[in-house]
């Protein structure tokens, strides 16, 4: 169990770890962002948590926003209730309800009773101070204060490689995507790095849409394939992994999508790409 903060630091993680002027909340920087969990990490030096099928969501101590840094239309009741301090976690329905939870978040005038089954589930404070394992904490109390729908993402820890995959198993066998790891010890940091690690039984990646290309047979008048483009240039084709209402009215030219795929060629192209999702913007 994860020690007693003492009332200076956890004053600190409230408040932001700079002075804050009043009537300004704290601003939120870029997200920290996850790498890819390696057989050669030792994962009892990190706390685990179940990967969530939700939409990433930062809160400023004022607004609502997408990873994009697009403001959520989150009903005034929602967030009424969240702190001064800086949260960042997922916008939340239940395992599977990916598809439900999107059309909720994206409406530019939220509907009360489809937000009534969303929870704010945070795991990290940006900028705040000390280790994870304090910061957890942290996120523990202040949960522990809000409303029922602010909740902390449940932690624990694992003994070994083999442990974390037993984990791994029992979370997909039930419907998760897999697991992600934050080290224990880690201070707060932006961008990607081992701090922040995911473990699935697939690799994932995004890229943006530049074509749609036309479907033929019984997909004929809908979307067939998305051409795509990676962060370093690569194009490719993505056609697996969408419903019928996709190919009807596919992911728009410049959005970005997030697909899964097997492996990566020798020439670097990923093997099997299938599309997962668009990316979590409006």
């Amino acid at each position: 169990m994860a020690r007693r903060l003492p009332a200076v630091l956890f004053a600190a993680f409230v408040l932001g770890s700079a002075p804050v002027a009043r009537g300004e909340p704290p601003s939120v920087p870029a997200p920290t962002l996850a790498a890819v969990y390696r057989d050669e990490i030792d994962p009892a030096a990190y706390w685990v948590s179940e990967k969530l099928d939700g939409v990433r969501a930062l809160w400023d101590g004022r607004v609502l926003r997408f990873r994009s840094g697009l403001a959520i239309a989150a009903p005034p009741w929602f967030v009424a209730g969240l702190p001064r301090q800086a949260l960042d976690g997922e916008l939340w329905i239940a395992r599977g309800a990916f598809e439900r939870l999107s059309g909720v978040v994206r409406k530019r005038e939220p509907v009360d009773a489809e937000w009534r089954q969303v929870r704010y589930m945070v795991f990290e404070l940006p900028q705040a101070p000390g280790s994870f394992t304090e910061r957890r904490a942290a996120i523990a109390s202040i949960a522990a204060r809000g409303p029922a729908w602010l909740q902390a993402v449940e932690q624990f820890r694992v003994a070994d490689r083999e442990a974390l995959r037993r984990r791994l198993d029992d979370v997909v066998a039930a419907g998760g995507e897999g697991l992600m790891l934050h080290r224990a010890d880690a201070k707060w940091v932006a961008g990607r790095s081992d701090v922040l690690l995911k473990l699935t039984p697939w690799l994932d990646a995004e890229a943006r849409v530049v074509a749609h290309r036309p479907g033929k047979g019984r997909l004929k008048g809908m979307l067939g394939a998305l051409e795509v483009e990676s962060p370093d240039g690569k194009r490719f084709r993505i056609g697996t992994g969408f419903t019928d209402r996709q190919r009807r009215d596919p992911p728009a030219i410049g959005a970005t999508v997030t697909y899964r795929y097997r492996e990566l060629t020798a020439k670097g192209m990923p093997r099997f790409p299938r599309f997962l999702r668009v990316r979590d913007l409006p």
